[in-house]
């Protein structure tokens, strides 16, 4: 049965990456059996300026379906001057809000090519291979009530709330002692449990949730520690479990120990297992247009919807296979690049890739 794909490519650098996306995804289709066929949809700035909204009635139709979505980033400079209702970062909130996408598969691994593209030491960062876990839908991103309001004094006064249900922690739980599993059988949950009853609820439903995994072994660690101890030594995690926002931060912490943002996809999904992938590094305004950005991470999301949404883990792992296979050859986006290595451009690292899927 064909599958439905959903081709989000957004703003800045994300027309140039969803290129290269589509073109593996074809090859896929043309010469190994992939059966999919492709949508197209605006969201972001690129959805403002057409439709006055970052998410238009038709995308979100659109997305809800599709077996799958593919998105490349949002945002530019030039929309933060809108209101924070229509800015671009609002449309991937509400497909994630809409669609139901709770957890977020963020991994962070260390490519054995790219260990001296790391700022720290290759024996703290060589074999690195950890899930982060990130609650995606709740949390203080989300919740209410929120905004500015101006005091009796005459002082204005910005505020949020922290914000989360038993069962939301229950069921993003789940998903990472699920994750566990398959992996090492290790799961941190990271909070701030002595500072927020918020997260004090999370560290107590997280141990209820542990005892339907006896064979997983959880910890505990305040979020500031978890930041110090990434750096200090990452390899001591598997699977990282916490908040939205606590997530948003560490991940991209964690992405940087493997050397670039640009090698990194993800996962978002809901629970059935239908998902929005995309790369975590944003869209990267300043390079957009200039056929330097590193589509890696948009390919690796690519797998990431072959074995989670597409029920394909084979294409997943002939693309995981072929992006080794390019690092091998000494093929570097400027962002990895290093001594040795040879430059090429955003849609030649697409080519030699899409080349390598034969192998």
């Amino acid at each position: 049965m064909t599958k439905k794909i959903l081709v989000l490519p957004g703003d800045g650098i994300g027309q140039e990456i969803m290129a290269e996306a589509v073109k593996v995804l074809e090859k896929l289709r043309a010469n190994h059996g992939l059966d999919v066929e492709f949508e197209w949809g605006l969201v972001g700035g690129a959805a403002y300026d057409k439709y006055g909204t970052p998410l238009p009635e038709e995308t979100l139709t659109r997305a809800k379906a599709a077996d799958a979505i593919l998105l490349g980033a949002v945002g530019a400079p030039k929309y933060e001057s809108l209101d924070i209702s229509v800015r671009p970062e609002k449309g991937l909130l509400g497909l994630r809000a809409e669609l139901k996408l709770f957890s977020n598969l963020r991994p962070a691994i260390m490519y054995p090519q790219l260990v001296h593209a790391s700022t720290l030491k290759p024996e703290v960062v060589s074999g690195l291979d950890i899930m982060i876990v990130r609650e995606l839908t709740g949390g203080i991103y989300f919740g209410k009530p929120r905004g500015i309001r101006t005091l009796e004094t005459g002082e204005r006064e910005g505020f949020n709330t922290l914000v989360y249900s038993e069962s939301e922690i229950q069921r993003i739980g789940r998903s990472a002692f699920d994750i566990a599993m398959k992996r090492n059988k290790r799961v941190c949950s990271v909070d701030k449990a002595n500072v927020l009853e918020c997260t004090e609820l999370w560290r107590e439903v997280m141990i209820e949730v542990a005892k339907d995994y006896p064979e997983v072994k959880l910890s505990h660690m305040y979020v500031d520690n978890a930041a110090m101890q990434l750096v200090r030594a990452p390899k001591q995690f598997d699977v990282i479990v916490t908040t939205n926002m606590f997530g948003d931060i560490l991940s991209d912490e964690a992405s940087m120990l493997t050397g670039s943002i640009g090698m990194l996809p993800s996962a978002s999904l809901d629970a059935k297992g239908k998902g929005m992938y995309e790369p975590i590094h944003g869209s990267a305004p300043d390079i957009a247009g200039k056929n330097i950005a590193n589509p890696l991470a948009t390919l690796l999301s690519v797998a990431m919807m072959l074995r989670y949404s597409l029920n394909a883990p084979s294409l997943a792992s002939r693309i995981e296979r072929a992006v080794n296979a390019v690092l091998d050859q000494g093929l570097r986006t400027a962002d990895i690049y290093s001594e040795g290595t040879k430059t090429v451009s955003t849609s030649e690292m697409g080519d030699a890739v899409t080349a390598a899927l034969a192998a």
